[in-house]
């Protein structure tokens, strides 16, 4: 199932537009705030589908009963785009453990390039739901190889992939790769046009470098 949170009318579409904005992206403070409060809205939506118990809380008139979350779930992202977008599905989850992938392109003489798993910190994920986080999903294998690489270390409840921006592409070969059954998609909006370069268009640039400062 995938939910595209863009397609209902709210907050989430004006934090959008800013980084998509060539102008505003200069600040990459703001950058990085606008990704952590888009992490906030997912972190909500994506609440309304775990798991909740009736707790009774002492108040200073008497008792209340209410629903909490029966447990948090593992959040685990990608660097190191991933990281401001995490930061805000931490706000809301932040008694949950947390997980992290390293991964990055190898630039071949042909010009094309291929996706590898460099480093991963992984916490106890063995039948526990988690969510798995990253800026853009481009071609879809970043996100693949780091789903693969979670499982290896134990077999999720299930799995919430969280995206600010997708490409059609990337999405069907998540589809294509990867166990349905056990994995909901949350993006913010859907890009259809992906460059041979696997950028997403009209995307907004290298999530990373606007973060973070260029790479060499």
């Amino acid at each position: 199932m995938i939910h595209v949170l863009s397609s209902t009318p709210s907050i989430l579409n004006q934090f959008i537009a800013e980084i998509r904005d060539a102008e505003i992206q200069r600040d990459k403070m703001r950058f990085r705030k606008n990704l952590e409060r888009l992490g906030t809205i997912f972190a909500s939506s994506i609440s309304a589908r775990l798991t909740y118990e009736m707790k009774e809380v002492i108040t200073p008139l008497g008792i209340a009963v209410v629903p909490v979350l029966q447990e948090y779930p593992v959040l685990a992202t990608i660097l190191r785009a991933g990281l401001p977008f995490h930061q805000g599905l931490l706000h809301f989850f932040d008694k949950s453990d947390n997980a992290f992938i390293s991964a990055f392109r190898k630039h071949h003489k042909d010009g094309s390039f291929s996706i590898h798993i460099e480093y991963a910190s992984v916490t106890d994920i063995e039948n526990k739901v988690v969510i798995l986080s990253d800026t853009m999903l481009a071609s879809g294998s970043s996100m693949v190889l780091a789903y693969r690489e979670l499982i290896s270390h134990g077999k999720p409840k299930h799995t919430h992939i969280a995206a600010v921006l997708a490409s059609v592409e990337g999405l069907e070969y998540i589809k294509k790769h990867l166990d349905q059954q056990d994995i909901t998609i949350w993006v913010g909006v859907i890009d259809e046009e992906l460059t041979a370069q696997s950028y997403i268009v009209p995307g907004l640039g290298d999530a990373g470098d606007l973060a973070y400062g260029i790479k060499h």
